[in-house]
């Protein structure tokens, strides 16, 4: 007799709202993420994308509402303590570290140390020549793209099973870009939960589940194909009929 397989919820957001200067961004937003997907978040500027993956990874307090993880609230912790527990998090803006180097980033990523070899394979996938970039420092002295490309490094360091990506296309060149959209794939064949804020469209190809968000509000959410035949529709409403 077959056993039944439970599929649960690795990451979900019940009723979120917040504001900023009396301005709702986000409104009683409810959303799953499951394993083994990629979820894409659009829509169009200042629609709240951003602020979500925020609060979903502890850079942003809702007002309201509560985020949970593996079915436990989480909604109160910080982002050291919701790393810990399995969430990482690729800022759109990379954070610098003067004085660390790559490869101390990535041993703390790792929370071990890590040699050499295996320091150039998590920089090679992102399309740099390791021995350029170990010893450097996370600094200004490396470009916005570098220091992008690093930055998803550490998140593939850090091994964890949720992977939250704020416009990782941003920064990097064309000859680097299928080597991160085949990061994604690979992300979602060994079971992560992948959440991806983007307006990219190669990458919004991959997804399994899109979510598009519209002044604060939930627009859409569904698979691509239903996403393909709504999309003159929802071009519409996100720009006001223009």
């Amino acid at each position: 007799m077959k056993k039944n397989v439970k599929i649960y919820t690795m990451l979900k957001v019940v009723d979120i709202n917040y504001s900023i200067n009396a301005k709702q961004i986000l409104k009683n937003i409810n959303l799953e993420f499951q394993d083994g997907e990629i979820t894409v978040i659009t829509g169009g500027n200042g629609s709240g994308k951003s602020t979500l993956l925020n609060i979903i990874g502890g850079i942003t307090k809702q007002d309201s509402g509560k985020v949970f993880l593996d079915n436990a609230e989480i909604s109160n912790l910080p982002v050291f303590k919701r790393s810990k527990l399995g969430l990482s998090f690729a800022f759109q803006q990379p954070v610098k570290f003067t004085g660390i180097s790559v490869k101390r980033l990535l041993e703390i990523a790792e929370n071990k140390q890590t040699n050499i070899s295996t320091a150039c394979d998590y920089l090679s996938q992102v399309g740099l020549c390791a021995r350029n970039y170990i010893t450097r420092e996370f600094n200004n002295e490396l470009s916005g793209g570098e220091r992008k490309r690093i930055e998803i490094a550490l998140s593939l360091a850090q091994n964890s099973q949720n992977c939250l990506f704020d416009e990782p296309e941003a920064g990097i060149d064309m000859w680097s870009f299928d080597s991160l959209v085949s990061i994604f794939e690979h992300l979602k064949k060994e079971g992560k939960c992948v959440v991806i804020v983007t307006h990219n469209e190669k990458i919004i190809e991959i997804a399994d589940k899109i979510i598009v968000l519209n002044n604060g509000s939930l627009e859409y959410v569904g698979n691509n194909e239903k996403f393909k035949q709504l999309l003159p529709n929802l071009c519409s409403k996100l720009t006001g009929g223009k």
